[in-house]
């Protein structure tokens, strides 16, 4: 069975303010140098240099760090050159629920705090401030800031770039400056906006963002819903890119997405920005991002205070030197199924693997200069050659035939995943397991090219949790409060239950971007009973995504 490579040097490092100029970096271990360059004598590394220094900040999924199965921000930083600072620096940030306060004693104590983390995200804002010290300490002028997320890492990637957005970032070794300056960001009220102002004009810089990349963004960061500044439109960035989940339906992983406002909302950001001494030229300026896209779930926040803080962003916001390029597509799949994180990191097909080598590629076409791994994107089916020197348009997608999606028991029973926490060895896996396993392996062929790594991926398992853990149907009997988009781009609100309701697509946006594999995975049936795969949410005519440009349309079935 072939695997994804992955680091085992990760120096964890977390700088006080009582430090030195120390780096405030989780800092991904040197690679091995002794690469020989491969086929069609691609770089060991591509692009093989560039003139501008790149400072990736990569923010993992909630709980999750590193360890045998891997989301896909461990799996990108897998893929990156980390062997000169001078050319590029990688950060890397375990995902709330996995950190320890230093103020916290006990180990009794810590893991209480780490299972509340986990719940209500009390280390949101340390998460923020450690990924921008990190830019604090490091950044140069005329440096490429590239910031990806999973998850809850995705909120904290995007309230990252809202900071930086909102209050500047300051010049190295202010430690004592960053929580006053956090705490000036995440005020909504117009004193922190002023403040915010002055604080930017006396101490910080205007740093523009190259390009954010975001795997399904949840909304829901705690049990107190925390909305915080420029999470919903920014105009320091210049491209976005965002994953999205069609098969995701619990209630409290409603995707944050980045929509088009209704006409309403553009004739008043029009009239808005006519009043504003600080005109937003770009077309970004007239995006924002609804949490859930069709439903908003457990915002605590009243219309009316809604709009007056989008208004203050609007007022607020720098005016943007170009449009923001943003692009958001649905892939099939729960949570993981697109952040990744469902599967070992030995299993060799996932359909995590999909959203893993679009986002690569959009980072290619949108020149950011991040220096890939040659070798390295070859594991995980990308060929260099496809990227490098130019993106190469995909071939079209290989038919499904009489291919099926398999049946096999994809997570350990709940009871016995409880009792394993009071064991020190793993789990037996059932004999059903154990022979889909085997199965798998045996099968796995040599790596081919792209389009055959995308068909057996597109037909993998899915890991819909509240089938696998019957113990998340809590949440979804608990009362919260909902926001759905109507056809008109009005908005209402309701009380009620989610009892698994699926996602749901505005349609404000105009027609949805839906990844290729979609189709390809519709057009199997399913081993166990023989019915064809049908997405929770629901789309019409959609744009096919890496398809070729006489297909790009269609009905959905």
């Amino acid at each position: 069975m072939t695997t994804l490579e992955i680091p085992d040097t990760y120096a964890l490092h977390h700088p006080r303010a009582s430090t030195s100029s120390s780096t405030a970096e989780t800092a991904v271990g040197p690679e091995d140098n002794a690469e020989q360059s491969g086929p069609k004598d691609i770089p060991t590394t591509i692009p093989p240099k560039h003139e501008s220094r790149t400072l990736i900040l990569c923010f993992d999924g909630t709980g999750d760090q590193f360890d045998a199965d891997n989301s896909n921000i461990v799996q990108l930083c897998s893929l990156l050159k980390r062997d000169d600072r001078s050319q590029q620096m990688v950060y890397y940030q375990a995902g709330i629920g996995t950190y320890t306060s230093p103020q916290i004693p006990g180990l009794l104590t810590s893991k209480i705090y780490k299972t509340v983390d986990l719940a209500i995200a009390w280390s949101l804002d340390v998460h923020v401030m450690n990924g921008y010290e990190f830019l604090m300490q490091n950044y140069h002028s005329g440096d490429r800031i590239c910031i990806f997320g999973f998850s809850r890492g995705a909120y904290t990637a995007r309230s990252l770039a809202g900071m930086i957005h909102k209050v500047g970032l300051l010049p190295p070794d202010n430690w004592q400056q960053v929580p006053f300056a956090y705490k000036m960001y995440a005020r909504t009220d117009e004193v922190g906006w002023c403040q915010s102002t002055a604080f930017k004009n006396a101490f910080c810089m205007d740093v523009p963002l190259e390009f954010v990349g975001v795997w399904d963004t949840v909304d829901s960061v705690g049990i107190v819903p925390r909305r915080l500044p420029f999470t919903t439109s920014n105009t320091i960035i210049r491209t976005f890119r965002h994953a999205v989940s069609l098969d995701e339906h619990r209630a409290k992983f409603k995707a944050n997405l980045w929509n088009w406002p209704s006409a309403r909302d553009r004739k008043l950001s029009m009239k808005s920005s006519q009043l504003s001494s600080r005109e937003n030229t770009g077309d970004s300026s007239m995006r924002r991002p609804w949490c859930i896209p069709g439903m908003e779930s457990g915002i605590a926040w009243s219309p009316d205070d809604e709009k007056h803080l989008q208004k203050l962003e609007k007022f607020h916001s720098s005016p943007a030197a170009q449009q923001t390029d943003i692009e958001e597509v649905w892939f099939g799949g729960c949570h993981c199924d697109v952040g990744g994180g469902s599967v070992k990191d030995s299993t060799r097909y996932s359909l995590s693997r999909i959203p893993l080598r679009w986002m690569i590629r959009e980072c290619f076409k949108a020149e950011t200069g991040i220096m890939f791994n040659s070798e390295r994107l070859r594991v995980i089916g990308l060929d260099p050659a496809t990227l490098y020197p130019f993106v190469m348009p995909r071939p079209p997608a290989l038919s499904v035939g009489s291919a099926m999606i398999p049946t096999g028991r994809t997570k350990t029973p709940l009871l016995k995943r409880i009792v394993s926490k009071f064991r020190h060895h793993p789990l037996p896996v059932s004999d059903e397991s154990q022979t889909f396993a085997q199965e798998v392996s045996i099968e796995d062929p040599p790596i081919g090219t792209e389009e055959e790594e995308e068909l057996r991926d597109a037909l993998s398992l899915m890991y819909d949790q509240l089938i696998l853990s019957k113990s998340w149907w809590i949440l979804e009997l608990v009362p919260l409060e909902f926001r759905q988009q109507m056809e008109n781009g009005k908005w209402v609100s309701w009380f009620g239950l989610n009892l698994g309701r699926p996602r749901e697509i505005p349609n404000s946006s105009g027609r949805v971007k839906v990844h290729r594999t979609v189709r390809m995975r519709m057009e199997a049936s399913h081993e166990h009973n023989g019915r064809k795969y049908k997405p929770k949410a629901h789309f019409e005519n959609p744009i096919w995504i890496d398809d070729d440009v006489s297909s790009q349309t269609g009905q959905r079935s």
